[in-house]
């Protein structure tokens, strides 16, 4: 992790410094600002590894940066809400951000989810090798599913032969369902399987992830089945 390049956009000076030097001590290096604007200018000028928003941030909020980010880049996004039942982690995620932390947080419980962020990133980047989504597949690796066509090795989707534009986490969320298509997949297992959650999380990262790539495959793609989860059309 040593060359992995955090930024962090946080008002709250205390916060601020106390986390960058737990993420450094960690083996991160980090970039810190106390604003949207001047976290803008940084990500473009120095295109880190993975950004760390929080909400609640002058000049331009959390969200808005996660928007102005997810339209340039796919470079996993973090938000961090005061409140776990904040319609600002609803918003965020809707925003493109890939995952929540709720404050105050302990130390060692950002930098596992950041590493899980990142190691599933990395995968979503290539063929997948340690038997996760996509395995399994005919040996071209294309899946078909009507007008949709998911390259589970180039990691690449079509829809109705136009390119789909997909962040890593709604490619590793379609891989999954792909992988089994017409089979009802709970939200916990997508949080295992996609956020690479070992413990229970909020099914909200699910929900929000699902709707995001339904309006992109086809809304009637992924059927909701009402107290159990969600299934790919065949």
């Amino acid at each position: 992790m040593a060359e992995t390049h955090v930024l962090f956009v946080e008002d709250d000076d205390v916060i601020r410094e106390a986390t960058t030097l737990a993420l450094e001590r960690d083996g991160f290096t980090v970039t810190a600002m106390p604003d949207g604007l001047s976290g803008l200018e940084s990500f473009r000028a120095r295109r880190p590894d993975i950004a760390l928003l929080d909400v609640m941030v002058p000049g331009m909020d959390g969200v808005s940066l996660c928007r102005r980010i997810r339209d340039e880049s796919t470079v996993p996004v973090i938000m961090l809400s005061a409140r776990a039942d904040s319609i600002d982690v609803v918003l965020g995620l809707e925003a493109g951000a890939d995952d929540y932390v709720t404050k105050p947080f302990d130390g060692a419980v950002l930098v596992a989810r950041i590493r899980a962020v990142l190691r599933r990133f990395g995968h979503a980047g290539g063929p997948n090798g340690s038997g996760g989504p996509g395995d399994g597949g005919p040996g071209n690796g294309i899946l078909v599913f009507g007008d949709l066509e998911v390259d589970t090795e180039g990691m690449e989707v079509r829809r109705a032969g136009a390119p789909v534009a997909l962040t890593p986490t709604e490619m590793r969320l379609l891989l999954e369902f792909s992988s089994a298509p017409g089979t009802v997949l709970s939200r916990d297992r997508l949080l295992e399987r996609v956020w690479d959650y070992d413990w229970g999380g909020d099914t909200r990262v699910v929900d929000v992830h699902v709707q995001r790539l339904r309006t992109k495959i086809g809304q009637d793609r992924i059927e909701t089945v009402r107290g159990f989860g969600y299934k790919l059309k065949g």
